[in-house]
């Protein structure tokens, strides 16, 4: 009640003062009407005046012109989520809407560059302001005006197209063929199409459509919050290879689908999220910083340009789109640049291209979110977060998929794995659960296994995917037809070791039996060996699948050679004791150029399990 009574008051006093009338500008003839800051509340700003408004506009705010989003329309008062630092603005203010959404620019350029969270690229605002930080009300071009490309038309004057169609393409990088496809909604026939070095906003085909001629040139505009549309979306069964072996083997993910990585602070989220984008078998990665730290950033702009990309030969880089929106950085922002990071994705799906978005992390996208739902005074949800929150993340991961593509015959994947950082680890909180709720693969990170060093951190006990089915039968046909074996068995000497812990936490490990016994060791030798992996070495930092297969295969040979002796009345000690073991344990910095090592290696350890079974095993019974 209070509240309204302030709020009647308040209007009362703008009333009276001369900033509140209307203002009328004219803008090409037609007369456009300016509303006015009503009230600042950190990043909200609310307007009146602002009848002739939508929901999702974009507006500039203030003197200064900042950028801002409608989320909320009462008459003709409008809540603004302004993207950049509000400090200093104050009421009465001008407010201009565009009668534009938010959108992206979709262009030769995108790739390798660096935007902030509304897709202003750093390094030209950099030298515009002539800071290192944000300056407020600055405009920049999100791709390059300036620049000319060389394209190349594939289609020819008198052809029927539609949209989706390839025109032609433009070499951006040396790994990445833009193709320039006709925009949604277009439809008609090619009237003129010519090759040669064009700016980005230089005519580059005109089509005839139903309502006349229309010129069209590189660039495509589209707003973040809408899915690019596609013919159908397709099952995949196809994994998306990672080179991390606890992921490709035990917890795959497939083109198209969408994982979370959920875990407390210090467990190694990022540094799984750099892996994946440095390693995956995917033509694009798109990699979003939302809400990080941003020295995380700065390791991916050091990092990436130096590794040479195993497909290519070329630096990573130049598959790479990088999104940073930083902690210190506007909060509003964080929404737009995980929209921003997915819509540009998938642009280089509908192409044809295999494209991974890392998001790191939703839980800061989350977070903005119940700052701009408490500023509103909305209702809230479960730990304060919007009612809302769990259709917005479920809108923002259904885009993922793998999908036939609108045009020719093409088909694109979009996969889509987003980290999750809750409070003290408990993923019992509102965003892991609505963010579980909708991805089928589940990396569960633990603190207590990153403190024993062991990384990834990815908890084998509680971690899922259900993709395993379709996963198990494509290693079985591409692989080996013992792989889903080897890996079911991997899975419960993984799960017995734990129950076996528990005995020998209550009862010591000399209770339990030889056959026990072994298993721990092997189980041990599963964990250290196999699952741990070290990012920063430059042969374990990726490990092919050919090579996971060969490494579990040599360890679960290992035991069943180990159970033969155990039975012929060998020690388990002598087994324990061969030689032969410290190369087990060494497999793993096998390069990938010598993999016949493993089955030279895995001879060794059989003849010297032979060797102690000849030498009289029996007299051991």
């Amino acid at each position: 009640m209070e509240n309204q009574e302030f709020k009647k008051m308040l209007k009362k006093r703008l009333d009276k003062t001369s900033y509140n009338q209307p203002i009328h500008e004219t803008k090409g003839g037609t007369s456009v009407k300016i509303g006015r800051i009503v009230k600042v509340s950190g990043p909200l700003v609310t307007a009146e005046g602002m009848e002739d408004a939508n929901i999702q506009d974009i507006c500039r705010v203030g003197h200064l012109g900042l950028i801002g989003e409608i989320i909320e329309m009462r008459k003709d008062i409008a809540s603004i989520q302004v993207y950049e630092e509000t400090s200093g603005i104050g009421p009465g203010e001008p407010v201009e809407t565009t009668g534009e959404a938010l959108s992206v620019e979709l262009a030769p350029g995108i790739v390798s560059q660096m935007f902030d969270g509304i897709q202003r690229p750093l390094n030209k605002f950099k030298e515009v302001s002539q800071s290192d930080f944000l300056v407020r009300g600055t405009n920049v071009d999100p791709l390059d005006r300036e620049k000319e490309w060389e394209f190349i038309p594939t289609l020819a004057v008198g052809q029927e197209v539609e949209a989706g169609d390839i025109i032609g393409y433009v070499q951006e990088t040396k790994v990445v063929q833009h193709k320039i496809m006709v925009p949604y909604g277009v439809k008609g026939k090619l009237v003129k199409v010519e090759a040669g070095n064009f700016k980005i906003e230089d005519t580059v085909y005109q089509i005839e459509t139903e309502s006349g001629v229309r010129d069209f040139n590189l660039i495509q505009r589209w707003p973040v919050r809408r899915g690019r549309p596609y013919k159908v979306k397709k099952n995949t069964e196809v994994p998306m290879l990672t080179g991390q072996r606890v992921i490709d083997t035990f917890f795959p993910v497939t083109k198209g689908g969408a994982a979370a990585v959920p875990g407390p602070f210090g467990a190694g989220k990022t540094v799984v999220q750099h892996q994946i984008a440095k390693w995956a078998d995917v033509d694009i990665v798109v990699y979003v910083g939302c809400g990080e730290r941003g020295n995380e950033m700065t390791d991916v702009l050091m990092e990436f340009p130096e590794i040479l990309d195993p497909k290519t030969g070329q630096s990573l880089m130049k598959r790479t789109v990088l999104i940073a929106n930083t902690s210190n950085m506007p909060v509003a922002a964080r929404e737009a640049s995980i929209y921003t990071g997915i819509t540009i994705g998938e642009y280089f799906r509908d192409m044809g291209y295999s494209v991974a978005l890392m998001a790191d992390s939703t839980s800061r996208w989350a977070e903005a979110l119940r700052e701009m739902s408490g500023r509103l005074e909305e209702m809230p949800g479960d730990e304060g977060y919007p009612a809302y929150l769990a259709s917005r993340v479920a809108d923002f991961y259904e885009r993922a998929g793998y999908v036939k593509c609108l045009g020719e015959d093409r088909e694109g994947a979009l996969t889509v794995i987003g980290a999750v950082s809750p409070p003290g680890g408990d993923i019992s909180e509102p965003v892991s659960q609505a963010t579980l709720r909708i991805v089928k693969v589940f990396w569960g990170l633990d603190y207590a296994l990153s403190y024993r060093r062991h990384f990834p951190a990815i908890n084998w006990l509680n971690s899922y995917s259900l993709y395993q089915d379709k996963m198990d039968k494509f290693m079985d046909e591409s692989i080996d037809r013992k792989f889903s074996a080897h890996r079911i068995q991997s899975m419960a000497l993984l799960q017995e070791e734990s129950n076996l812990q528990e005995v020998v936490r209550l009862v010591g490990r000399d209770s339990l039996s030889e056959a026990d016994q072994l298993k721990l060791e092997v189980a041990k030798s599963l964990r250290e060996d196999f699952l741990q992996q070290n990012a920063f070495h430059e042969v374990d930092t990726y490990c092919s699948l050919p090579k996971q297969f060969k490494m579990l295969n040599l360890i679960l040979g290992f035991y069943d050679e180990a159970k033969k002796a155990l039975d012929a009345g060998v020690y388990l000690d002598e087994i324990l004791k061969i030689e032969s073991r410290e190369g087990i344990t060494r497999s793993k910095n096998i390069s990938e150029n010598e993999l016949e090592k493993f089955d030279e290696l895995f001879e060794t350890v059989k003849a010297d399990i032979e060797k102690l079974i000849s030498e009289g095993g029996n007299s051991n019974a």
